[in-house]
């Protein structure tokens, strides 16, 4: 498989990547106080949509628990997943690169507004199924969600 066949960006790959995965960890994930940002409200979509979640804080003060789930502290802490959601600024991709390459999720999904061509390209290069600049939940809704 070549390596742009890992940057997912058809609605057929998308669909099949939500379809066939069951558990999401969410880097980045916001606690209660921040309800109205996308960082709470899309990984409770996606837990009331059936997914199992790992939730990764990176602000302070990290709360340890969201959504009534335990927060995992680094993504080094976490067991297999599917998809890795990722709620981080460009910039600051890089710094969990490695992580994310060593946790081998089957695909990292970098939210609407998150693109970053190089570190998508060695998620990519390590097999890693890539969605950059998309909403999961939005996509979820639009793909899979009843009556679409």
């Amino acid at each position: 498989m070549t390596v742009n066949a890992h940057i997912l960006d058809t609605d057929a790959a998308i669909a099949a990547l939500l379809a066939e995965s069951r558990t999401i960890a969410v880097l980045g994930a916001r606690g209660e106080t921040h309800r109205d940002r996308p960082a709470y409200y899309v990984p409770r979509y996606l837990q009331e949509a059936g997914y199992a979640l790992y939730l990764v804080p990176v602000h302070e003060p990290r709360p340890p628990e969201i959504l009534g789930v335990d927060a995992v502290a680094r993504l080094e802490d976490l067991p297999p997943v599917d998809i890795v959601d990722v709620f981080r600024r460009p910039e600051d991709l890089p710094a969990h690169l490695d992580a994310l390459i060593a946790l081998r999720p089957r695909a990292v999904w970098l939210q609407l507004g998150i693109r970053n061509d190089e570190v998508a390209g060695r998620l990519a290069e390590a097999g890693i199924d890539v969605v950059q600049d998309r909403c999961i939940m939005v996509e979820h809704r639009r793909l899979l969600a009843p009556g679409s």
